[in-house]
């Protein structure tokens, strides 16, 4: 049994299923949270992706289910489909330990399947804001007897446009509630939506270490805002640049390249908030296949997507802090595999960037020459 969750107050069954995952110990943000939720507190955790979440709300919400009650008793939103299936993978683990009956409602399949899925009595939940919301209105889908609701990537759920949804769901939620919303940032929006659905909840803070995952390659370049994109160029036809991911700020900016990159003959698209459910998809299997070399991003959208043999991770802007820094090249060199960042820094960036590389821990980025005039 692993012990250093049983000091966290997880009861048997709890310890059983951690056990059958194969962790030793909690991660931080489940140390934090766990203890909370297991004494029917609200949390509001400020966690990035991959921090374990998932378990951390995950036990709780499960400890909460009355297994004799077949009416919907918890409800987990997030942002996009494929954390949504991500999040239900954990869900139904703990469930076959608990007893509880849970399914998935997200956007992308033919609602039909939901009626069947509906019929079976689930007393969980996992879904994203615009299909629950579906079912609200069709008056297929009733959470006036939930107990428990979780908010996962509730940033990322903004971004995409969800705001006004998250708030319509939690009308329709008992006020006495328990609740959990994780955010990797925190702007005002969220922070008015915690102080009015969730005014007494405790606040958990993990601080990711700025220190980038093993096994990644750190280099950049200077080069003029103008040049980028011959330089991003340079790098694919020189340089032998496989499968990437290409983070900007903005949806624009990201619109604005892929767009660029395919005029130029290089196999590209955008992924964004803006982006249809099925456009989503469409991108997502180009890029899974090999139809597709290059996936332009922002750094929300490609939270909670299953993005598996990244070889190289483009900053085409420099990041905004060392968090989003660690967090895009921790998109490359997973399961043990190498991988390599490059981060284009122009003239105006010069400060940021230094700040991020004076905050590192480990070795440093080195320096890449990347000429932008090239026969």
């Amino acid at each position: 049994m692993p012990e250093k969750f049983r000091a966290l107050g997880i009861d048997e069954t709890g310890l059983k299923a951690v056990a059958a995952l194969g962790f030793d110990e909690p991660t931080p943000i489940q140390d934090e949270a766990i203890p909370l939720l297991l004494d029917g507190k609200d949390v509001v955790g400020l966690a990035q992706t991959g921090t374990g979440k998932t378990l951390a709300f995950g036990i709780p919400l499960a400890r909460s289910i009355d297994i004799a009650k077949d009416h919907v008793q918890a409800v987990v939103l997030v942002p996009t489909r494929e954390l949504a299936n991500q999040v239900l993978e954990t869900i139904e683990h703990l469930g076959s330990f608990y007893g509880y009956r849970s399914i998935g409602l997200v956007g992308g399949k033919r609602i039909t399947g939901d009626f069947q899925r509906l019929e079976q009595k689930p007393q969980v939940v996992v879904g994203t804001p615009g299909r629950i919301i579906d079912h609200l209105n069709r008056g297929t889908l009733d959470l006036g007897r939930v107990r428990y609701i979780v908010l996962d990537e509730a940033d990322q759920m903004f971004d995409i446009g969800f705001e006004r949804d998250i708030h319509f769901i939690l009308r329709r939620i008992p006020k006495d509630k328990q609740g959990a919303l994780f955010s990797a940032t925190m702007p005002t929006e969220i922070r008015r939506l915690v102080y009015r659905h969730l005014p007494r909840a405790e606040e958990v803070s993990v601080t990711p270490g700025h220190e980038p995952v093993s096994g990644v390659e750190q280099l950049y370049c200077e080069v003029a805002e103008r040049d980028k994109l011959r330089a991003l160029q340079y790098l694919f036809e020189k340089k032998g640049l496989g499968r990437s991911l290409i983070f900007r700020r903005t949806r624009i900016g990201v619109d604005k390249l892929a767009a660029s990159l395919q005029r130029a003959g290089v196999p590209a698209k955008a992924i964004h908030g803006d982006l249809r459910q099925s456009e989503r998809d469409s991108v997502m299997a180009d890029f899974r296949n090999g139809r597709l070399e290059f996936l332009v991003a922002t750094n929300v959208a490609s939270r909670g997507l299953d993005i598996p043999d990244i070889e190289h991770v483009i900053n085409y802007d420099v990041p905004q802090n060392p968090e989003e820094y660690i967090h895009r090249v921790g998109r490359t060199a997973r399961a043990g595999k190498k991988g390599t960042s490059v981060t284009f820094v122009s003239e105006w960036e010069l400060a940021e960037w230094d700040r991020i590389v004076d905050s590192l821990e480990g070795p440093e980025p080195e320096y890449l020459d990347v000429p932008t005039h090239w026969d």
